[in-house]
């Protein structure tokens, strides 16, 4: 009987190894799906914004690398330029590239500054320990390797140059400027620890008044549940702030080339970025329940909708 036992574990493991493995569930939609019915019950989170210009035109989605200095983007008749800044290295006397903002970080960082210079009323904001306890909200670790990159983001959005133009018939109307007019930098003891951060940001005048009159409500429990991803939270913001300027009674539509042409520019072929964003707009549609839209194999249909933040969950301080 012992014999038989010990010969037939052999198969047993044999048979175990051929069934299909079992997945581990993937976090990123746990969390979506916890967060989407929170919002369904009418849990929002806290409030947080974005301006309508950057719900159209966004940062980029990965690094651009050390070599690139300017970012350009065009959406229909607008146009925006990144150029990326530098700082000034105390200890080693010398002014020092910091590169591009890129990625979902960034996106999440200028989120939390428009929210914290709404709600106090005004341009400067506090961010060594409260962008600390920001970042814990929202669920990402706030130590080690991600921090020093949010401190990292942070630098290149304080740092980056906006320039951004118009184009209305025969004439073009360009804006340019900083996010971030001023900020102090703290250094760390050792050199090898050493992100370069700012402590406290000034918001530029110009960015803050504008942001003022032109900031798009988002929900906070909807960004959690998007936060990894740049493409879903871009595409999230713009429906937060196109949806419900959609007319009752007619829909507008976008053909792909002009959807690839705002979100996926990098994308070569268009088979790829259609798959890709069809992933995104399922994760878009549970974040923000109440959107209207379709897809098909011409391009996109927009429907009027609900703001994903009704007006009687915030108010903004009045433009002087």
């Amino acid at each position: 009987m012992t014999d038989k036992k010990q010969n037939s574990f052999p198969g047993f493991l044999k048979l175990a190894e051929s069934l299909p493995k079992i997945k581990k569930p993937d976090e990123n939609i746990i969390r979506l799906l916890d967060k989407a019915e929170l919002i369904r019950n009418g849990d929002l989170g806290e409030i947080l914004y974005q301006h309508t210009v950057f719900c159209q035109t966004g940062l980029p989605y990965r690094d651009p690398g050390p070599n690139v200095v300017n970012w350009d983007r065009f959406q229909g008749y607008a146009s925006l330029r990144i150029r990326a800044g530098d700082i000034f290295d105390q200890p080693s006397g010398k002014w020092q590239p910091v590169g591009l903002p890129f990625g979902p970080k960034p996106r999440l960082i200028l989120l939390y500054l428009n929210a914290e210079a709404l709600r106090t009323g005004s341009p400067d904001v506090e961010v060594e320990d409260s962008l600390t306890g920001f970042v814990k909200r929202i669920g990402l670790p706030s130590k080690g390797k991600n921090i020093r990159v949010i401190k990292d983001q942070l630098s290149r959005l304080s740092t980056a140059e906006i320039k951004l133009s118009m184009q209305f018939n025969d004439r073009v109307r360009q804006t340019q400027g900083h996010i971030v007019s001023g900020f102090d930098l703290w250094f760390p003891k050792h050199e090898n620890q050493r992100v370069l951060w700012p402590t406290v940001v000034t918001l530029s005048q110009e960015y803050f008044k504008s942001l003022i009159n032109h900031a798009v409500p988002l929900s906070e429990n909807a960004i959690m549940g998007l936060r990894n991803n740049a493409l879903a939270l871009d595409v999230y913001s713009w429906m937060a702030q196109r949806l419900h300027r959609v007319p009752r009674d007619r829909a507008q539509f976008i053909a792909w080339a002009r959807v690839k042409e705002q979100f996926g520019p990098d994308y070569g072929r268009m088979d790829n970025f259609k798959r890709v964003f069809r992933g995104v707009l399922k994760k878009v549609r549970q974040a923000y329940p109440d959107s209207r839209f379709k897809i098909d194999k011409r391009g996109m249909t927009l429907f009027n909708s609900p703001s994903p933040v009704p007006k009687r969950y915030y108010s903004l301080p009045q433009n002087a």
